[in-house]
């Protein structure tokens, strides 16, 4: 490759590594696999090495790729957090040991696992853990003190009061507590986690510790930062105290006097990652002596004395024999291959999701056609490519019609998913029925999902309007369910009828419209038989109510089925009006908000509702029609618009003293 050539293949090598950590440091939301990820990095590293007047003292070869967040008080490290050098071959690792031998002689070695998942320090004084921090740079992390104390193996206090301990881990999700997070989040519309390396971190730096303790994290701690109080000379030796202080370390690790014999015990790790219950991506090997560390030194950004080597991806050729649709409980129609069965990574597999109709297309599979398959972070399976195409095949078509209920399906513009137009379709009936019963819908306490899953499973409740046919006997016959549970279930079930139309509206679940909606919706429609009549123009004069979510209002009361289940309610005693008010305050009527970064004392959707209760306008993008943007602490790139834009900018302190004139 000429100068000039290099010199944009690392421009482009550079913007695109940056892009990528940014994705899988900051967002937990990476495009490519390590495997992939970790080529582009080496391919940047020899071109700098061939040219290393074109290597920036920036470049992502001589940094760790995360940045602190804002969301955290900054932690500056005493031990910087280096990254590991990688090899891909075990003439890598031979090469790594000539280095190593060149500068101390005759080393030992410890191997061990290579975890996948987040990497923290942890502190602690007198033996009781005072701070926890993210890597961040590999010099300033994150303060996520109050999210590590939530991990039951972290000791909060040793077995020995040392006066100062640091320690580094890697926190992680194992493979059992990844597949329910998945489901909660099909479950509950979230945007799911790629892997469980990135539903850890995500885990991890939530604002709220509620909601990681609720995650089911785990740890390994496997290196002493700094610590006074004890004399350590090897670290086989300090990952044996880190155990007797209590904390959870690595299953095996183990000292070999040549790189041969660390080969084999990375081959033996490999074959073993399948049938582990904690995620590795590799192996790492360490020179096991401290002062022989300390002769090697370390690079900018690794230390000499330690090397990771990566597995590559298991990938396997296996027959698409058929493809079945699934039908979610958010009503999308998700295409799953079936396989002739394969052995990877130490699991048979012979199903795995095909995601959509655009996926399938992308792939130009069919069924009959060999593919390629491997495991996305050694636990879902996943279609890579095409390898061959099989005898007389044709392109896939996804079904015209719902396989669980008949309904028409509908694949609305800019939306991959296609979709079934049945609410009441019984392969979402869960789904349905959690939000139906929501504190935003009709607000029922004590119908959690174990309880409506039971109710659903004994076959009391195959709809929303059978709720209102229970009896306190239906529900105290159930597990763990006593008499004065279901009698307070029941006086909640009573007091959801006297709600307003626009909970109903909400808690209908129709597609596109929300709280906001339903409210606008009832306030210009305030009874249900006007509404189940309305034409979509007259839906489209309401301000805030696009063309999509008119046709879905009309598409939704047109369906026999809504109306049946419309004379339930109406039958069983449910309101079926909206109250008028004449009191609706004007001191922001005419107003259009938009509201950005955190507040101080008020959630955006409380402020929201502030706002629409003094007749304003909340919208979601900033335009030149905005008037205000209310903004608190990381407001991003609506503020800056709105800079851009002269719109007038506000806080909340500005908020209320415009309520109280």
């Amino acid at each position: 490759m000429d100068f000039e050539s290099a010199k944009q293949r690392i421009e482009f090598l550079t913007n695109e590594i940056r892009r990528h950590n940014k994705l899988y440091y900051d967002q937990d939301s990476p495009e490519i696999s390590d495997f992939d990820y970790d080529k582009l990095l080496r391919e940047l590293e020899n071109l700098e090495a061939e040219y290393p007047q074109l290597a920036s003292e920036d470049s992502p070869t001589r940094n760790v790729g995360g940045e602190r967040s804002k969301k955290f008080s900054p932690v500056e490290h005493i031990v910087p957090m280096e990254s590991l050098h990688d090899s891909f071959s075990y003439d890598e690792l031979r090469d790594f040991d000539r280095k190593v031998r060149s500068v101390v002689g005759t080393p030992r070695y410890v191997a061990e696992p290579k975890f996948d998942g987040l990497s923290v320090s942890a502190e602690y004084r007198n033996g009781v853990f005072v701070r926890g921090s993210t890597r961040g740079d590999g010099r300033v992390g994150e303060d996520i003190t109050d999210n590590l104390k939530t991990i039951k193996s972290l000791p909060l206090r040793l077995s020995k009061p040392l006066e100062y301990l640091e320690v580094r881990g890697e926190v992680y999700m194992s493979e059992q507590s990844f597949l329910k997070l998945l489901k909660y989040q099909e479950e509950h519309e979230e945007k799911p986690f790629k892997n469980p390396r990135n539903a850890a971190a995500g885990s991890l730096r939530q604002k709220d510790s509620k909601i990681t303790a609720q995650r089911d994290l785990d740890i390994f701690v496997f290196n002493i930062q700094h610590i006074v109080g004890a004399e350590l000379t090897s670290h086989k030796e300090s990952i044996d105290f880190l155990a007797e202080l209590g904390f959870k370390t690595a299953p095996f690790y183990n000292a070999y006097d040549n790189i041969e014999d660390v080969i084999t015990e990375i081959e033996r790790i490999g074959e073993e990652r399948g049938n582990l219950d904690f995620p590795i991506d590799g192996a790492v090997v360490k020179v096991d002596n401290f002062s022989q560390r300390e002769e090697l030194g370390s690079t900018a950004k690794f230390p000499r004395w330690a090397e990771a080597y990566k597995y590559p991806p298991e990938e396997k050729e296996t027959v698409l024999r058929q493809i079945e649709i699934n039908v979610g409980r958010t009503g999308v129609l998700t295409p799953t291959g079936v396989f002739d069965p394969i052995l990877l990574a130490g699991t048979t597999v012979s199903r795995a999701t095909l995601h959509n109709e655009d996926f399938i297309k992308a792939k130009d599979i069919r069924i009959g056609d060999t593919v390629i398959l491997r495991k996305a972070g050694e636990i879902i399976p996943e279609v890579v490519s095409l390898k061959q195409r099989g005898e007389n095949t044709q392109p896939y078509t996804m079904p015209t019609v719902c396989p669980s209920c008949g309904s028409p399906v509908v694949r609305e513009a800019g939306d991959a998913a296609v979709r079934c137009t049945n609410t009441l379709c019984p392969a979402q009936l869960m789904r349905h029925l959690i939000h139906f019963v929501s504190r935003d819908a009709m607000d029922i306490d004590g119908l959690g999902p174990a309880v409506l899953e039971l109710l659903s499973s004994s076959g009391y409740v195959n709809s929303p309007a059978d709720l209102y046919k229970l009896k306190a006997e239906n529900i105290s016959t159930l597990e763990r369910m006593g008499e004065q549970s279901a009698n307070n279930i029941i006086s909640a079930i009573n007091r959801s009828k006297q709600n307003p139309l626009s909970r109903l509206v909400t808690g209908l679940g129709i597609r596109l419209v929300g709280q906001k909606a339903a409210k606008l919706i009832c306030t210009k429609f305030p009874d249900i038989d006007s509404l189940m009549n309305v034409q979509k123009d007259d839906i489209l004069v309401i301000d805030g109510i696009g063309d999509a979510m008119a046709q879905s209002i009309v598409n939704y009361f047109a369906l026999d089925k809504t109306k049946l289940m419309i004379d339930e309610f109406r039958s069983l005693g449910v309101n079926m009006t909206e109250p008028v008010t004449n009191d609706i305050k004007t001191t922001f009527s005419g107003k259009t908000f938009v509201l950005t970064g955190t507040l101080p004392t008020l959630k955006r959707s409380q402020a929201s509702k502030i706002i629409e209760e003094h007749g304003g306008k909340v919208s979601s993008s900033v335009s030149k029609k905005t008037d205000y943007v209310l903004a608190g602490d990381e407001a991003g790139s609506k503020l800056t618009k709105a800079q851009s834009l002269g719109v007038t900018i506000i806080s909340e302190e500005d908020l209320m003293k415009m309520i109280n004139g």
